[in-house]
């Protein structure tokens, strides 16, 4: 166990020679403790001070053939991981495996990190990146943000292999120094896919993006999404949405058309289709084959599940295997895009999908606040947020349970929860300008500002809760004057905001959030007491307003 005096009497009796942060010395004592290294040894594999690309220490275990890569925080926060990840994905694992000398400052430790690489290539099996942290990796692991950032982690594995010049085994966890373990996470997919595409042309963007252009098979697409999963659409802004679309019957009867029924050419396909564009982290082209590495789909989310969805459909129809080679023959369009970082890729999967039917907050699925909120409400109440159109759908129990979800009956919805912010902040007349608040930069932010990470999950949900009995409130309100109150029934989001406010301001409120604000249900108890506001406090506050003919005036001409 190391404790804060081991560290504090390391920090005073290395500092003066080592420099650093009291901090910096966790890592020492870890590596000592965990590995049985003598100080000495693990001094030189030890980070102090700043560290540009997030490695804190390193320990090569000959024995096993593991490389360790170490990242130390002397805290219960997982969070605190979120900057060294983006920083190893980013530049870090770049900089370690494949362009050391692009830096001409680097520390001491990369350095020694380097050779230690060098001395071990033939003998190493194995790259071992550890997060090591004062508290529960069970949390970590569960966390909708670690997890994107540990697969974008994972999908850097070709720099290792690439040094290594042969597979490496990567493997990715989070663990306590208590010897606690979240897990081991070995990447769980194919990176590499190899597919019968000619580059038909190249383009490149003005900070080095590339862009290829080609034709893929349909196939090829589908049976990256087989082996994928619903990673494959992770970079996407919505999962499919099922037969009921128009888009999607149409793709499903040109299918059926040509490889059912043979009625229609497979090489007729394109010239009815817009295409698909992937994200790739590498791209190489060989002799009428492309090699990519880590795909993500941008856009064509409802092409390759209404392709899936065709598939199991007729899995029994004789057809479909008498004219297999019809499907195989169908190509699209393909853009590939390669080496551009989040914030483009963000903007990509924006602008190529603002050509289909897709609402602008279903744009901002990806965001980092999004997953932020996402992990939130999964860890304070246990409750999925989705913030991808659709996806609560797709998950089973399991999936549910494993991920930390008890909530299996309902999600709380991205578009209802950014209503619950603007009314709560009472901001009434955003509420008719939904669209702008997600295609404005300023009034976006404003609404999912960082600040609503730290609020009471509880106190959240009683607000969001609300707007599901406005009918109710707003029907008592009236049954105590018929022509008095008349106009409540057109002013349901000003009877939202004020109720909201009631919520906050009652002197019961945190026996409520207790026993109210921990699920997604509509208790008898919960509805009597919004009633009690909304009949009392707001009811009293609307009369006393319209007293005043000006205040009577607008109250009467108040839309819903």
């Amino acid at each position: 166990m190391i404790t804060d005096r081991a560290i504090a009497q390391a920090y005073t009796d290395l500092s003066s020679t080592c420099g650093g942060l009291k901090e910096d010395y966790f890592g020492l004592l870890y590596l000592e403790q965990e590995h049985a290294i003598p100080r000495e040894r693990a001094l030189n594999q030890t980070a102090f001070g700043g560290n540009d690309y997030a490695v804190d220490g390193f320990y090569f275990d000959e024995a096993k053939r593991n490389l360790y890569i170490y990242q130390f925080k002397y805290s219960e926060s997982y969070a605190l991981f979120k900057e060294s990840l983006q920083r190893l994905i980013d530049s870090g694992v770049d900089r370690i495996f494949s362009a050391p000398n692009q830096d001409a400052a680097k520390n001491q430790i990369l350095i020694q990190l380097r050779a230690c690489l060098h001395e071990n290539r033939n003998i190493i099996d194995q790259i071992c990146f550890r997060f090591v942290f004062t508290g529960d990796p069970g949390e970590a692991e569960r966390s909708q943000v670690l997890d994107n950032l540990r697969e974008r982690l994972e999908d850097q594995k070709y720099h290792i292999d690439g040094f290594f010049k042969r597979d490496v085994g990567l493997i990715v966890d989070f663990r306590s120094s208590t010897g606690r373990i979240g897990g081991v996470t070995i990447p769980k997919h194919t990176t590499h896919f190899k597919v019968p595409m000619n580059e038909l042309m190249a383009e490149k963007g003005s900070a080095g993006q590339q862009l290829h252009l080609g034709m893929i098979r349909l196939k090829d697409l589908q049976l990256m999404h087989a082996d994928l999963g619903s990673r494959f659409f992770d970079r996407n802004v919505r999962y499919g949405l099922g037969e009921s679309e128009a888009v999607n019957r149409a793709i499903s009867r040109a299918l059926r058309k040509t490889v059912i029924e043979a009625a229609e050419e497979p090489e007729d396909f394109c010239f009815h289709h817009n295409g698909v564009t992937l994200y790739a982290e590498r791209v190489e082209w060989s002799d009428g084959e492309c090699t990519l590495t880590a795909p993500r789909l941008l856009n064509g989310a409802q092409t390759v599940t209404t392709a899936t969805g065709f598939l199991d459909a007729n899995k029994k129809n004789p057809q479909l295997d008498a004219n297999s080679d019809r499907y195989d023959r169908i190509r699209i369009i393909c853009r590939i895009i390669t080496k551009g970082d989040a914030r483009f890729i963000t903007r990509v999967t924006i602008n190529n999908n603002r050509q289909n039917p897709v609402e602008p907050w279903n744009l901002h699925a990806n965001d980092e606040i999004q997953l932020e909120l996402q992990d939130k409400f999964r860890e304070d109440l246990g409750i999925y947020y989705e913030r991808q159109e659709n996806a609560f759908e797709q998950l089973t129990t399991e999936d549910l349970e494993s991920s930390g979800i008890t909530e299996d009956a309902k999600a709380i919805q991205m578009l209802r929860l950014t209503q619950t912010y603007v009314v709560s902040d009472g901001q009434i007349s955003r509420l008719s300008r939904m669209r702008q608040i997600f295609e404005d930069d300023k009034l976006y932010e404003q609404t999912f500002r960082s600040s609503r990470l730290k609020a009471d999950a509880r106190h959240i949900l009683l607000c969001y809760k609300v707007q599901f009995r406005l009918r109710k409130l707003s029907n008592d309100i009236r049954q105590k004057g018929e022509n008095k109150y008349s106009f409540i029934q057109r002013a349901r989001l000003l009877l939202w905001a004020l109720v909201c406010q009631g919520i906050l301001n009652d002197r019961d409120l945190e026996k409520n959030a207790e026993e109210y604000g921990q699920n997604l249900v509509l208790p008898a108890g919960y509805s009597e007491w919004i009633t009690r506001i909304s009949t009392n406090q707001v009811r009293t506050l609307l009369s006393k307003l319209m007293q005043d003919p000006a205040h009577s005036r607008q109250l009467s001409t108040v839309s819903h």
